[in-house]
């Protein structure tokens, strides 16, 4: 009895296939073939998952420096609004130019669609404290900041330009008059107001979105 099981048991084992050892002992190519597929497919998912959220994150970056650009540029150009103050100079012409002046067209390499004189800034010596020609204008797509050395200045004498803010499509200047109308040119004609009651600036950026601000001199 005993030899008769040890003979069968051989035999058994001497019957299984390579395929049911392989089974038993691994995968069958079928299976690493389906496994390969299924992580060639996460593997693109995920991918495409992180391509998205580093995509958001860089969307995310532009807008805010976009938007924290913005409101420096409206910050500073409140200051010097808010500051304005009425003392007329001479241009590099010889003429009488009004302390505050506001006009849709430029004219020239050293004009702008709004320029005005403001007080100097608080505690500085020197240039900083003393009173500023400054103006405002669109070229190129960018708001210009313009810097007089002088308020009367002589023939020769040029502002310093410099970037403000930059893709901007729409820069449109208003001034409240004494008749609570608004105005696009500055002073107005027949008035005898010196300074506009309050300044509407509007822009429009090149992404499409429009901003207003408001400022009160």
């Amino acid at each position: 009895m005993l030899g008769a099981s040890i003979a069968t048991s051989r035999s058994k084992k001497r019957a299984r296939s390579p395929r049911a050892i392989f089974t038993l002992h691994g995968f069958t190519l079928i299976e690493l073939l389906v496994a390969l597929a299924i992580f060639s497919v996460m593997s693109v998912v995920a991918y495409r998952g992180l391509n998205a959220v580093l995509e958001t994150r860089e969307h995310l970056m532009v807008d805010n420096r976009k938007w924290r650009e913005l409101a420096v540029f409206f910050a500073q150009m409140k200051e010097g609004v808010t500051n304005a103050v009425d003392r007329p100079v001479r241009d590099s012409g010889d003429l009488l130019a009004p302390a505050f002046l506001g006009k849709p067209d430029v004219v020239g390499e050293n004009d702008a669609q709004l320029i005005f004189t403001r007080m100097g800034f608080p505690g500085q010596q020197g240039h900083l404290g003393d009173l500023q020609r400054l103006g405002y204008r669109l070229r190129d797509k960018n708001i210009e900041l313009l810097v007089w050395p002088v308020l009367d200045q002589a023939p020769h004498t040029r502002p310093t330009v410099s970037k403000a803010l930059g893709n901007v499509s729409i820069f449109v200047v208003r001034y409240l008059d004494d008749k609570g109308v608004w105005q696009t040119n500055w002073p107005v004609i027949g008035q005898n107001i010196v300074l506009p009651r309050a300044v509407e600036v509007r822009l429009g950026l090149e992404s499409g979105e429009q901003v207003t601000r408001m400022f009160a001199p």
